[in-house]
């Protein structure tokens, strides 16, 4: 029952009027009807939020201000890639690129005839894949295990171990493996104390492949696992509870259950993974490019640094650089559209 007041004398009430609780006897609720006070939308006008989150905006400014500073503003010097840039064509190097010449499209076409750029490229593809095969499956098995230890106190000092060799920089991460697998470490020279003849894996280019792969699972697999392992922390264990009702073991509870509740975030990790494919790293190949020849450690980031830094050539090493962002933003699209085809969000929404 409603008694309201601000009713017309048929009964209808004005267009504008809302109705308003004024006070509830038993299971009766009093309201009346203010004329000329319009209904809430729920959409809260932008000078309002901008007074309710002005402490979060001046938090996330500093941040905000690093990202343009790094990220954004550096992609107006891509215009060099279509010059024959000269950073003493005038009195510093940022207007000397107002006084370089135009080249078009030659930088991009001196790529395509360009033996060592196809090479790294195809380094940077052929360690794109072993990672993606060997180094991304290994968080999700390892937060899976860390996941069934019941021992909360195990699991936070296994979790702590993985962890931290990601705090670790690639100089000290090349230090460790080559004080145990090179020429002179410590499995080399056991092996020769015994009589066998010692080896050098750190400076083997055909093994190099794999050892960079094992530097960065050892580097940042613990990483991984605290974005698997909140996934996981997330799931009801009334599912786990039921399936164990329904009869299923531990494994089919992890196929049935576990695993189809990873499935968006691995989806969003494959995706960013993907389209990361041409920056498979710089400074743990560059540290080691010496020891095994240009041939086996030359990658496309490492190429860029060598064209544009070393030998100067500008103009050349931002053209290959444009390139591979432009490729990376086309491998991160197609990669989101493949996972909304296969139901998941991906990196947006469709």
């Amino acid at each position: 029952m409603s008694l309201t007041a601000g009713s017309r004398p048929d009964g209808t009430r004005p267009p504008s009027a809302v109705e308003e609780p004024v006070a509830a006897v038993g299971t009766a609720v009093l309201t009346r009807h203010v004329p000329g006070k319009a209904r809430r939308t729920g959409r809260v006008p932008f000078r309002v939020r901008l007074r309710r989150d002005r402490t979060l905006i001046l938090m996330t400014l500093p941040v905000l201000v690093l990202l343009l500073v790094f990220n954004y503003v550096p992609l107006l010097a891509n215009v060099i890639a279509f010059q024959d840039y000269d950073p003493y064509a005038a009195g510093n190097g940022i207007t000397a690129v107002f006084h370089s010449p135009w080249v078009g499209m030659e930088q991009f076409a001196r790529m395509l005839h360009d033996p060592p750029c196809w090479d790294s490229v195809r380094n940077t593809i052929v360690l794109f894949l072993l990672q993606l095969v060997l180094f991304f499956p290994v968080p999700i098995v390892l937060a899976l295990v860390i996941n069934s230890v019941i021992r909360p106190r195990v699991r936070a000092v296994a979790q702590a171990i993985m962890y931290l060799p990601h705090f670790f920089s690639w100089v000290l991460v090349v230090t460790v493996f080559q004080q145990v697998f090179g020429g002179a470490g410590i499995i080399a020279q056991t092996v020769q104390n015994h009589g066998w003849s010692g080896f050098d894996l750190m400076t083997n280019a055909s093994l190099f492949k794999y050892m960079v792969v094992a530097q960065a699972v050892w580097k940042d697999a613990g990483w991984g696992i605290i974005v698997f392992l909140a996934a996981l922390s997330a799931i009801f264990t009334d599912l786990y509870e039921a399936a164990a009702m329904d009869g299923a073991g531990r494994r089919r509870r992890m196929w049935h259950v576990t695993l189809p509740a990873l499935r968006p975030v691995i989806a969003l990790l494959l995706v960013l993974r993907v389209g990361d494919a041409l920056s498979v790293g710089f400074e743990q190949y560059l540290l080691q490019r010496d020891a095994v020849g240009v041939g086996a450690a030359e990658v496309l980031d490492t190429y860029v640094w060598n064209m544009g830094i070393q030998n100067g050539d500008f103009s050349y090493a931002a053209a290959v650089g444009l390139v591979k962002g432009l490729i990376g933003v086309a491998l991160v699209l197609g990669a989101n559209k493949f996972a909304h085809l296969l139901g998941e969000q991906g990196v947006y929404k469709k």
